[in-house]
């Protein structure tokens, strides 16, 4: 009877292990939300496939196009494994070795946790597969090499989970978390380097993002003179008090991700962009 009890146990914890292991894929749906991956693997057409790529990024350095992450076997995903994915997410390489460009936001998506990795990995397991296939980066001479992105990579990238930031409350840490890895709001809302690297510090001081185009302050001194509740409702609705609405791509990070953040995440959001250390914003030329 001792025995029976004690295999029957193991079972159980053998099966929640492998349940674990697997991921939550309703959880990663929400994950995948609040890192406005449909955004930048959808192509910005009517009726487009979301996940099965073609979205166009236009930077100094050319053009790049979001890939198609559905499961499809030979136009998308479907060969990947899990390690495969964390791979890419933590170290910015392909299933190859090769590096991803930068474009691939995964200068911050490598601080996303372990258990978020696997359940994100989990929920891209269940879209539907598209065969569209990839589109290949319109880039300028030697910027498509991707060997070169190695020495970028030295000065530009450290691979590691998120860990929380001393002094800040538990709230503040996951925006800290939510801003840093998942939201990857640096990646557009810090100003570059004529290398592309982010100028850490001017850390979310805002300026202009990829495509040149002016993005916001989100320092203090941006923000100052909203309410908590106000940069709320901006994030869920995409309206200021005076009734105006953001810019185009502003609108879509609202519509697919803010707004899809529950109320909790939100004041955890803002919690910690009011901890940040103020700083001017860039003069307008």
């Amino acid at each position: 009877m001792l025995r029976t009890s004690f295999l029957l146990a193991l079972l159980l914890a053998a099966t929640l292990e492998n349940a674990l292991a697997q991921g939550d894929a309703k959880r990663g749906e929400y994950l995948a939300k609040a890192g406005g991956c449909v955004g930048c693997h959808t192509e910005e057409k009517e009726g487009a496939v979301p996940f099965a790529g073609g979205r166009a990024l236009k930077t100094p350095f050319g053009t790049f196009y979001g890939p198609n992450i559905t499961p499809d076997k030979n136009a998308g995903i479907g060969n990947w494994s899990e390690s495969d994915f964390i791979r890419a997410i933590r170290q910015g390489e392909r299933t190859d070795g090769a590096n991803y460009f930068p474009a691939f936001p995964y200068p911050s998506f490598t601080k996303i946790v372990d258990s978020d990795l696997r359940d994100l990995w989990a929920y891209l397991r269940t879209l539907p597969p598209s065969a569209k296939p990839s589109q290949e980066h319109d880039l300028w001479f030697f910027f498509g090499w991707r060997w070169t992105v190695t020495f970028w990579k030295w000065f530009f990238f450290t691979p590691g989970a998120f860990t929380n930031v001393p002094g800040l409350s538990d709230i503040a840490n996951r925006g800290a978390y939510l801003v840093q890895a998942l939201g990857h709001c640096g990646e557009c809302h810090t100003p570059r380097n004529l290398l592309g690297g982010p100028k850490s510090s001017r850390f979310l001081a805002g300026g202009k993002g990829p495509d040149g185009k002016p993005v916001a302050n989100l320092t203090p001194t941006g923000l100052k003179k909203q309410s908590d509740k106000e940069i709320k409702d901006f994030l869920v609705t995409g309206l200021t008090p005076e009734g105006d609405v953001p810019a185009e791509a502003m609108g879509e990070v609202i519509k697919n991700t803010t707004s899809q953040l529950t109320p909790a995440d939100l004041d955890a959001l803002i919690a910690y962009l009011r901890t940040l250390p103020p700083l001017p914003s860039e003069k307008k030329s």
